[in-house]
């Protein structure tokens, strides 16, 4: 019990009885499942990269004993899922790129110039998405972020390295809808959201995995995402559908594919011909970037 208090303690802040309260929930919890919690510790020493990982970002202690990532996921299924997530970062990714990444730095995936602002993709992660995922893919203009979608990196039931999305968050600013409207407009008509989805789909491609699963609304770990009339602030599952998506035999995630289908010029209205080629070639350069940017951080 004494590891599990002076891990909670450096996870926790102290001073707020809130964080208090959540420490003393941990220690509990990790009490009842030690078991499992001490094969997880053992996971994070098997190599010094893993270790220094824990160090930098101790959440990983603490994921597994709440009721995050999933409708209904259980202690062990989180913690095999922060395992196979580790595992696949530090055996895929160059080790300075996996501790930068849990230093909540950014790594750059495409970036084009926005009226007088640079509008931006970078790989990144902070404790404050722990709730979701463990890696993000954010569209930023300049230093706010826009979009972002949370997921981490697991194995299906077939064995294969897939990418579950756990959540995908829009704007939190006054002037959002304008601040929307200007980027659809600079993307030649391609929704925001669009775009991040796209760019996350031409990460998993770089990364080699089989699969895209995206939480569905049943499958969405809380219910932050309705308003307080219980309607949906967004539909996880209308986008993914509107996206390719499709259901799986588990209600909780749709598999979406690993490219947009894209028109061809004949299926585009004549007047709309010259938007959607500035767009395609604007989603050419993204793929083109993000693929050159993955490759010089793998191994």
């Amino acid at each position: 019990m004494q590891s599990f208090i002076a891990l909670g303690k450096k996870i926790y802040n102290m001073d707020n009885p809130r964080e208090v309260r959540r420490m003393v929930v941990f220690v509990v919890r990790s009490c009842l499942y030690r078991s499992r919690m001490e094969r997880l510790f053992a996971f994070f020493h098997t190599t010094s990269l893993l270790q220094e990982i824990a160090d930098i970002y101790p959440f990983v202690y603490e994921q597994p004993t709440r009721a995050f990532f999933y409708n209904q996921s259980t202690f062990h299924e989180r913690a095999q899922l922060v395992e196979e997530h580790m595992e696949f970062m530090t055996e895929r990714l160059k080790p300075e790129v996996a501790r930068d990444i849990y230093r909540s730095r950014n790594i750059p995936l495409w970036q084009a110039a926005c009226e007088e602002q640079t509008l931006q993709l970078v790989l990144y992660y902070e404790p404050g998405q722990r709730k979701e995922g463990l890696l993000s893919v954010m569209l930023r203009l300049e230093n706010q972020p826009l979009y972002q979608i949370i997921f981490w990196l697991a194995r299906n039931r077939a064995g294969e390295w897939s990418m579950w999305i756990g959540a995908m968050q829009g704007p939190n600013m006054e002037n959002a809808r304008d601040i929307v409207k200007k980027i659809t407009k600079q993307c030649h008509a391609y929704r925001t959201k669009n775009l991040i989805l796209y760019a996350v789909q031409a990460v998993a491609r770089a990364l080699e995995l089989r699969h895209i699963y995206a939480v569905t609304n049943y499958g969405y770990y809380a219910n932050n995402h309705m308003r307080m009339d219980r309607k949906l602030k967004t539909s996880f599952s209308d986008f993914w559908q509107e996206a390719g998506g499709q259901a799986t035999e588990d209600k909780r995630f749709d598999v979406l594919p690993l490219t947009e289908h894209r028109k061809t010029m004949e299926e585009v209205p004549t007047r709309k011909r010259a938007v959607y080629r500035k767009r395609f070639a604007m989603l050419d350069e993204i793929d083109a970037a993000i693929s050159q940017e993955m490759e010089k951080i793998m191994q």
